[in-house]
């Protein structure tokens, strides 16, 4: 089996090949102003490389910033609208509250809130007001809304609800998009609406983003099956990723993970991931990243989905060094892409981090005369700023006294010359420029659940064989062989403050892709 990895990233577009004796080609572009010029030319050049044909491949695994970007940029979003079933409770706090006001009005977002919901028990706090939802659906056909995000009190526990309301917006509705927030996030309801909201407004997006990733696979004569990397470092098919885009947000960091442990065979270790405009920091654990604790934003919205612990600076191959009455400053702004261009030993006119790795002999690349009157002092302050980013990296992901190993990897790793960092000893493997391809083409697939059960009413081996079972069959949806899945996370917590011996479950569960 022949697989492709891509990692679509600001400042390169990575590729690699990968077969079951390891990495069979690799190669690094910059990234296109179009984004998908570009994957066709990784693709054509990473078939050149191998001398393999297109037919030989099995799959291409695609890992993309294009959906966070357009978050965080307020771009390319749909106009979206919140329904929240849970009146009479819920009312003080209505959707989008909490948001930046700048995303709000670009998405023209419009919230409403009607009776339905359920207790954590799956009891229903008040019907489902059919009437008042139809009317709300005549509104949205009338201003022309395509986009809408449900969201029902604890309809991880009972989605009832959420499926009858998508029933009545598709009736009212024809070809209108329903994100239903118990599919998205987790058991808070805050910010798992906040996450199905933010689903709602990528939704006409990502159907452009994966139709245009079809095309450049097919253009490059590559039948086999087109999968995206999420956020848990696992896989889901294309269908699937074109109604969730959400579950890309911070795909690359974590491909870059899974990469690093892949190349290196380390299983617990920190990565830093070096790329061309920022530095991520996380930490492995068993193979995968350590997962966040706590509600994550994104854009300035709290969501509570899966993502990994990671922390960035502004760090990167293409940052801009300058020059400030307290000393020297790297970046956080970069030059990105255009690195080759730009920076001094291309030719450009604007100094980089790269240029002074070069200036310092560390790295051999460019026209090295082009940096040679830099003052020793100017280059050796800038190496220093440099190291004491890195190491600040390497100290926020560590979270014990355990002497693990730091994985270095991504096209900015010239920025790392130090046999140690913050006292750990550094590590760089094997094609460690693509490390976040290679982890996008060896990811397995997942599944969560995230309940609350009343253990009065049921017993806790029937409460975990349920949660086993919805994590499996998301699994499954998400593209998973049914065979051979593996549960490599359970929590369970009572919830002393709910009665009737309520307890949360969170099972997760992974395996190999079916093929």
């Amino acid at each position: 089996m022949i697989r492709i990895g891509i990692d679509v990233g600001g400042t390169n577009t990575d590729a690699a090949m990968i077969t079951p004796d390891g990495v069979l080609a690799s190669c690094k572009i910059y990234t296109t102003g179009d984004i998908m010029s570009g994957v066709r030319t990784a693709l054509s050049r990473l078939l050149e490389i191998s001398g393999r044909p297109a037919s030989a491949v099995s799959a291409v695994m695609i890992g993309t910033t294009h959906f966070t970007n357009a978050v965080v940029q307020r771009r390319d979003l749909a106009p979206t609208a919140a329904i929240r079933l849970g009146l009479p409770a819920s009312a003080c706090l209505p959707p989008m509250t909490d948001w930046p006001t700048d995303l709000r009005d670009a998405i023209a977002g419009r919230g409403y809130m009607i009776a339905g919901g359920n207790e954590f028990d799956g009891r229903e706090i008040a019907p489902l007001d059919e009437t008042a939802l139809r009317g709300i659906a005549a509104q949205l056909r009338a201003q022309g809304v395509g986009s809408v995000a449900v969201s029902s009190i604890f309809s991880p526990v009972n989605a009832e609800m959420e499926h009858r309301a998508e029933a009545i917006l598709n009736a009212e509705m024809p070809g209108v998009h329903v994100t239903k927030s118990h599919e998205i996030g987790r058991i808070g309801l805050l910010e798992r609406e906040n996450a199905s909201i933010l689903n709602a407004c990528l939704r006409d997006l990502s159907r452009t983003v994966i139709t245009a990733f079809r095309d450049a696979l097919a253009q490059s004569g590559i039948q086999g099956a087109m999968y995206l990397t999420q956020n848990d470092g696992t896989l889901m098919d294309a269908g699937f990723a074109e109604r969730f885009p959400v579950m890309t947000f911070a795909s690359g960091p974590t491909n870059s993970m899974r990469g690093a442990a892949f190349l290196s065979g380390v299983a617990d270790a920190i990565v830093v991931d070096v790329g061309g405009t920022t530095s991520d920091a996380g930490l492995l654990r068993g193979g995968l990243p350590r997962q966040a604790g706590i509600a994550v934003e994104v854009g300035g919205v709290r969501t509570n989905f899966r993502m990994p612990d990671v922390f960035s600076v502004g760090l990167g191959g293409g940052s801009i060094i300058r020059q400030a009455e307290g000393g020297i400053t790297v970046g956080p702004d970069s030059v990105g892409y255009r690195l080759a261009d730009e920076g001094m030993v291309f030719g450009g006119a604007t100094l980089t981090t790269t240029d002074i790795m070069v200036a310092a002999g560390d790295a051999s690349l460019g026209d090295r005369s082009r940096v040679a009157d830099l003052p020793p002092a100017l280059v050796r302050d800038a190496r220093r700023a440099i190291t004491a980013l890195l190491e600040q990296c390497v100290e926020r992901a560590r979270i014990s006294a355990d002497m693990l190993p730091v994985l270095v990897v991504g096209g900015g790793s010239i920025l790392v010359d130090h046999e140690t960092l913050a006292g750990l000893p550094v590590m760089k493997p094997a094609h460690f420029a693509v490390a976040n391809a290679v982890g996008a083409a060896i990811a397995q697939v997942s599944g969560e659940t995230d309940r609350v059960y009343s253990l009065a009413t049921v017993s806790r081996d029937a409460a975990m064989a349920d949660a086993r079972k919805g994590a499996m069959d998301m699994a499954i949806a998400a593209g998973a062989a049914p065979d051979g899945l593996e549960v490599i996370d359970i929590e369970e917590i009572p919830l002393a403050y709910l009665p009737g011996n309520a307890t949360r479950i969170r099972i997760k569960v992974i395996g190999d892709l079916h093929v």
